[in-house]
């Protein structure tokens, strides 16, 4: 039976997940792998434990019993797991963090090196994306999240925050007279960016300013951001570590400095009952204890 363990455990998660496809994506193997995986353990039982349709997955009779015992003996593991944790100096498992793709060359992304370096039998699987992606759903144990906190049944904490900055194109920007106020901005064609509203507020001696670009462009990267505007082709709002790189390079111009934008904070998101629960804090905290927005 031991040689079945990782099969039972490839079943719950299919039964977790809703079907093959999904489970496959966190499990980070082929879906014919899983099925297959499967298709062994029932062999093996003598019994079928799912139903398989062209749309949904489901348990049978058998396949529910089963199911039951699965979760237990995996609950039972992961918690021997933490408790070995907490015990041991240096921890063990593997954890599955997702982040947004613009901070992957940020400070905290230099912060999360550090931690790997500091725990070398702690596997990291890093997602780097833009788009909003859920924690359970798709299998992760921690999430960083810039500027949007929707889910009170979540654990979180704030690492820390970076600053933003107003910036065009060194020649685009050299081709229009010298903006003072917001309101001279309101003729620019603007880059947009899809997880942003497209007003964006300015503060300065308590006033604060708002203003609606004309968004000729729109992307869903910021990366895509960053390129499309040291191509001159308007001004955007972008963290600081890229608009500073494209300063430093003479192909970005900061526009307004004397004007504020509320700084991006982020912050660390993981289930109130983590499958990894000694592992999740770990990391968490060794995040809000080492962030140095220096690193690099």
């Amino acid at each position: 039976m031991i040689e079945y363990l990782r099969h039972m455990a490839v079943f719950a998660r299919v039964v977790d997940e809703g079907s093959f496809r999904a489970a496959a994506r966190a499990l980070n193997v082929a879906p014919s792998r899983v099925s297959e995986t499967v298709s062994d353990l029932e062999g093996y039982l003598g019994r079928t434990l799912l139903n398989r349709s062209t749309r949904k997955t489901s348990l049978t009779n058998e396949g529910r019993v089963f199911y039951v015992r699965v979760v237990d003996m995996l609950r039972s593991a992961e918690a021997g797991l933490n408790d070995l944790n907490a015990l041991t100096i240096e921890p063990v498992g593997t954890l599955r963090v997702s982040m947004p793709a613009f901070m992957s060359s940020s400070a905290l992304a230099c912060t999360i090196g550090e931690f790997s370096r500091a725990h070398r039998l702690v596997s990291l699987s890093v997602d780097f994306s833009d788009r909003q992606v859920g924690l359970i759903e798709a299998g992760y144990d921690v999430n960083i999240r810039v500027g949007w906190l929707d889910d009170s049944a979540m654990m979180s904490r704030k690492l820390g925050e970076e600053g933003r900055m107003l910036v065009a194109g060194a020649e685009y920007a050299a081709a229009r007279p010298k903006p003072t106020h917001p309101k001279d901005l309101e003729g620019w064609n603007w880059i947009g960016y899809d997880q942003r509203q497209d007003s964006i507020a300015f503060e300065h001696d308590g006033n604060t300013e708002k203003v609606f670009g004309k968004t000729r462009l729109r992307v869903d990267s910021v990366d895509a951001l960053y390129t499309f505007t040291t191509q001159n082709l308007g001004a955007t709002v972008m963290p600081n570590h890229l608009a500073q790189r494209g300063i430093d390079n003479g192909v970005l111009r900061q526009l307004l400095p004397d004007w504020q934008l509320r700084p991006l904070g982020f912050y660390a998101v993981w289930p109130d009952k983590s499958r990894r629960e000694s592992l999740a804090l770990l990391f968490v905290r060794f995040l809000a204890d080492n962030y140095d927005p220096a690193c690099s």
